[in-house]
């Protein structure tokens, strides 16, 4: 009778661990998906567009990215959470991950203990808040006035329950004590349609969808959800100018991956990004379009996911802001 042999378990862990370590010394050797969890034109989408080329060139490998729109991010998210933990899927992540656990309640996901973070890449806010031409306003203030006047009778538009426009919206009417009702898109360029079109009279979505037709007067910005002015539309005034000084929609962009991928694939990852941020052209194209460069450690990201997170669980909570 033959007698099988048995690796003690320190040395089974020593080769899982020389295995992980040559598998993070050939990463990668094939091409690395990012998901996305919008439509082809949204921020999160021309955040990684922005940076694929000299990504793909510092890693070797092709981005693939993959636009999986629907369910407030969601469907997206949860294709990176029950993924291969190898470090060839990754998400973009944006401000829906941070306010969904709030905002959607029970997901099949756990935003935390899930994902672990690779980089953060740029902080902005480009979400704007336009109106048909034909509405009589020209400030928010007048806005505000024409809502309480006829409450309930006015409607706007989002790229989609849980995405920043979405979430500015619901804060725009718990803070103005204003009822405007939300009729949500499968994407910002539908919703940004539909308010040119008239079919919504208020519209709250991204700068760049927006700017064509704001510059040729098929709609009126009002304000845009952000800190500061954007150099984009630099006309344009914020909301805390416009005296709403609690809407400010920055968000935060970046990568995040499965949770038992390896280190040593993560900090692969993370140098190759922060080594593209570094680039001028990069930046320079980021900068043109309104975002502020991040990068960082993973552990830099982590923290500021964390921050935000529990940052807005208190504002969605306190202005009892739900996806109905």
């Amino acid at each position: 009778m033959k007698q099988q042999y048995h690796a003690p378990r320190a040395l089974a862990g020593i080769a899982l661990t020389l295995a992980g370590v040559a598998f993070a010394q050939n990463y990668p050797n094939q091409p690395v998906r990012m998901l996305v969890g919008y439509a082809a034109g949204g921020g999160a989408d021309g955040i990684i567009r922005a940076i694929a080329p000299e990504l793909s060139e510092a890693l070797g490998q092709p981005i693939v990215i993959d636009n999986r729109a629907g369910g407030g991010t969601v469907i997206a998210t949860q294709v990176v959470a029950a993924s291969k933990p190898d470090g060839y899927t990754m998400y973009v992540m944006d401000h829906a991950f941070i306010v969904n656990p709030v905002l959607v309640g029970k997901l099949p996901y756990d935003s935390l203990r899930d994902f672990v973070p690779v980089s953060g890449i740029s902080s902005s806010s480009t979400t704007l808040m336009v109106v048909h031409p034909s509405l009589p306003v020209k400030s928010v203030k007048e806005l505000v006035a024409l809502a309480r006047a006829h409450p309930g009778q006015l409607n706007y538009s989002s790229g989609g329950n849980g995405t920043v426009p979405h979430v500015m919206g619901e804060l725009f009417n718990a803070v103005a004590k204003i009822k405007i009702t939300h009729i949500p898109y499968k994407s910002t360029g539908l919703a940004i349609y539909a308010t040119t079109s008239g079919e919504v009279m208020v519209g709250f979505g991204g700068i760049f969808a927006a700017k064509g037709l704001a510059d040729t007067g098929k709609l009126r910005p009002l304000a845009i959800a952000s800190a500061t002015r954007s150099n984009v539309m630099p006309k344009v005034p914020t909301f805390a100018e416009s005296g709403w000084p609690q809407i400010d929609g920055t968000s935060h962009r970046g990568i995040i991956t499965p949770a038992a991928t390896p280190r040593d694939v993560i900090t692969r990852m993370n140098a190759a990004i922060n080594k593209v941020l570094l680039m001028p052209a990069v930046r320079a194209r980021m900068t043109e379009v309104g975002y502020v460069v991040t990068g960082g450690s993973p552990e830099d990201f982590g923290r500021t996911i964390r921050s935000e997170m529990d940052k807005w669980a208190k504002i969605l909570r306190d202005a009892n802001i739900k996806v109905e």
